[in-house]
């Protein structure tokens, strides 16, 4: 065990900013097109955080266009560049799941004052 603990330890980022669900995020992801790279951005609300240590992971949402597009990031892969917290949310919930039957201003998450 103390291995695989080693290990995990070996990997994890040490600047992980502290962010909850409810709060906007904006995420840059590296993509790699070809031989070239780019970070690509995705703002939007934490609706889930899952698990713990280096397999912790988080859900972001948001709408585009009027689809509602959700993406789940490992918290410390290589291929995520950030994490900025754009504002603080208010919630009640651990999993906002209920949010994807909302629209318009019933979606809308109070903010941390």
């Amino acid at each position: 065990m103390g291995l695989i603990e080693a290990i995990e330890a070996e990997n994890m980022k040490e600047s992980v900013p502290s962010f909850n669900v409810g709060d906007t995020v904006k995420v840059g992801y590296r993509i790699i097109e070809g031989g070239k790279e780019r970070i690509q951005n995705f703002e939007g609300v934490v609706i889930a955080k899952k698990n713990g240590g280096i397999r912790e992971s988080f859900t972001v949402r948001r709408l585009s266009f009027g689809v509602g597009v959700e993406r789940c990031f490992p918290l410390h892969s290589p291929k995520v560049a950030y994490v900025n917290v754009v504002r603080q949310g208010k919630v009640r919930r651990a999993k906002l799941y209920y949010l994807r039957g909302l629209t318009g201003k019933a979606a809308k998450i109070k903010e941390k004052k």
